[in-house]
């Protein structure tokens, strides 16, 4: 996964930009952008002005963003100050209509107009329906850590300027946890269970983490006498998050099928039903699995020999696949090893990705490869935090989670198996090379605001997916057939969090039923199993995301591939696909149709 540079509407998602644009397109990946029409620059000052009004109420999201004029500040997050973020999006997707004529924009101009006009609709929509800082105590974690860690992390600033800033941004973080204790309402006991996970996380970084990430010492650093009360006042959260918010914690975390069909148009933007969407997915699920069955019935010798194959039905199929993956899942190494395995797969992948032409990679490389923070587990095992779109020069960061030390000897077992030698690799084409970190790259260099700032989730976890399949059908891993078997597990995986998306918030499915799709069916771990369904619970919609864009580019690269015929370039198409930024997948099939009617 990755987390999205986008304005936020209540959860998690994500000075250098006229330097930045003219180096940008004069990048050797972007072709020059057509010549704007005249209302085209008007909607880009219409959208300044909001992008201005909106970070001055929201510092955490314009840091995040990578404009760090108010990284000394935070947001107010009580309910007063959150009506006004309601009203300046109610009051900004009124007057569009009103102040840009889309008649006489320019076609990139009418998409990003539709860009802009879908965020604010669904952003009213989501603070309508799914009232976030109520119902969802983890969204105050991003201001209560992530708020002073990109600080430390990712700023370009001087490292100086970033320590003074975000020592004054702690400052405002008692008031963040006495406005959480204000405005959390009986929400679900799963959602708040974790948020209480991670408040303990949050308690870690202030005792040690903060003086790690600032390469300092706590006895002399400037930010300890800030940390002191944030301690204080978040070990006073945690316990008024145990001993008072969860014997109430009763609150429904199932949105019902009405809710959920709503809000999965709205998030995926791609025309496509919650039923249309259910159906697909259901039908993939079984070609997937009789892919994996093919090939485990040829590495069955390898593994068994002698042994007669189980027979060719459906019990027997599964338990060749089930057999087969667990052997190959033996392969792994240690929790204190996995980072650097991981570190370890990326020069084969960006060697191979060149060697074949799968596109041109970034240039510089600014992916940096690290051990997530206790804080930020308990969601995903790996994540991809990309450089900032109104900082583009800054570091992206693709963070690996070894199990927590907490963990007994049997889970941490489980867990490495899961995320064995062959499944880094595959982690490592989704998160990095050429999934997120080559994408958002490439989106970074796009000229519009709108787009970069706006981005489509589907987009960009769709094309991670995508990639996956595809580096390995160009060769990468030289025909392995146990890499193949883990990609095709992994991407079963990607099939089943839109099963569960869906049946879980719209058809009442149960935990064991859940578990029983994940573990009989999809082949996963126990211990993976248990996360995925926490966190099905917890992020509806997020989890369709990532199927309904990888079918969208496997459909247009097979079109556009009969199409072309012998004068098809796969390394052009891909280029041509991540030219436009990270938008909904709906506009691509124009768009790239048209790019590759231009010079690579």
């Amino acid at each position: 996964m990755h987390r999205i540079r986008t304005l936020r509407t209540g959860t998690r998602a994500p000075r250098l930009a006229a330097l930045c644009l003219l180096l940008l397109l004069a990048s050797p990946v972007m072709a020059q952008a057509p010549q704007p029409a005249p209302e085209d620059a008007r909607l880009e000052a219409f959208f300044q002005k909001y992008l201005e009004k909106w970070m001055e109420q929201r510092p955490l999201d314009a840091t995040m963003l990578g404009d760090h004029r108010y990284d000394d500040r935070l947001e107010d997050v009580s309910p007063e100050a959150r009506e006004e973020w309601v009203r300046l999006t109610r009051e900004t997707l009124d007057a569009l209509p009103r102040d840009v004529n889309v008649d006489q924009l320019s076609a990139n101009g009418r998409v990003d107009f539709e860009i802009l006009k879908h965020h604010l609709t669904r952003s009213l929509w989501q603070w309508e329906h799914t009232r976030p800082f109520e119902t969802d105590p983890r969204v105050y974690g991003d201001y209560i850590t992530s708020s002073v860690f990109l600080l430390l992390t990712q700023s370009t600033l001087p490292r100086e300027k970033n320590v003074a800033n975000a020592a004054e941004r702690m400052r405002h973080i008692p008031a963040v946890i006495d406005a959480a204790k204000r405005s959390i309402r009986n929400p679900p006991r799963v959602v708040l269970e974790t948020a209480i996970r991670q408040n303990r996380g949050a308690i870690s970084f202030y005792e040690e983490g903060l003086y790690e990430a600032a390469g300092e010492t706590p006895q002399l650093s400037p930010l300890r006498p800030a940390a002191e009360p944030i301690l204080a006042a978040l070990r006073d959260y945690q316990t008024w998050l145990e001993a008072e918010a969860l014997p109430q914690a009763g609150g429904e975390w199932r949105l019902g099928p009405e809710k959920f069909a709503k809000k999965l148009e709205l998030e995926l933007e791609a025309g496509l039903t919650a039923d249309e969407v259910l159906a697909d997915a259901e039908s993939e699920f079984a070609r997937v699995q009789r892919d994996m069955y093919v090939i485990s019935r040829q590495l069955w010798s390898r593994y068994f020999a002698g042994q007669p194959l189980p027979p060719d039905d459906e019990p027997g199929r599964a338990e060749t696949i089930r057999r087969v993956v667990d052997k190959v899942s033996q392969d792994h190494g240690t929790p204190e090893e996995l980072v650097a395995e991981a570190r370890a797969t990326v020069d084969r992948i960006k060697a191979f990705i060149t060697e074949r032409d799968i596109l041109r990679l970034p240039e510089p490389d600014r992916c940096q490869i690290i051990e997530m923070p206790e804080f930020q587990r308990g969601n995903s095992v790996a994540y991809l935090n990309p450089a900032p779109p109104l900082d583009p020069m800054a570091a992206s960061v693709y963070a690996v989670a070894p199990p927590p030390s907490d963990w007994d000897a049997a889970r941490v077992k489980s867990f490495l198996e899961e995320y064995n030698r062959y499944m880094l690799q595959i982690l490592t084409i989704h998160e990095a090379y050429p999934g997120h970190y080559v994408q958002l790259e490439y989106s970074n260099r796009h000229p519009s605001r709108i787009r970069k700032i706006l981005s489509s989730g589907v987009f960009a976890e769709g094309w991670a997916v995508y990639t996956e399949q595809m580096l390995l059908d160009q060769g990468y891993g030289e025909q392995n057939l146990e890499l193949r078997l883990i990609q095709l597990k992994f991407y079963l995986r990607a099939v089943t969090n839109a099963i569960l998306d869906h049946k879980l918030h719209a058809a009442n499915m149960t935990d064991a039923e859940a578990m029983s799709l994940m573990i009989d069916g999809a082949y996963q771990s126990e211990g993976e199993a248990v996360g995925k369904l926490i966190r099905a619970k917890q992020t509806s919609c997020q989890l369709s995301t990532y199927f309904v864009g990888r079918m969208a580019f496997y459909r247009l690269r097979q079109a556009v591939s009969r199409e072309m015929g012998d004068e098809f370039d796969l390394g052009r198409y891909h280029e041509a696909v991540l030219d436009h930024g990270t938008l909904a997948v709906k506009y691509l099939p124009e768009l790239v149709r048209e790019r590759l009617r231009q010079p690579r």
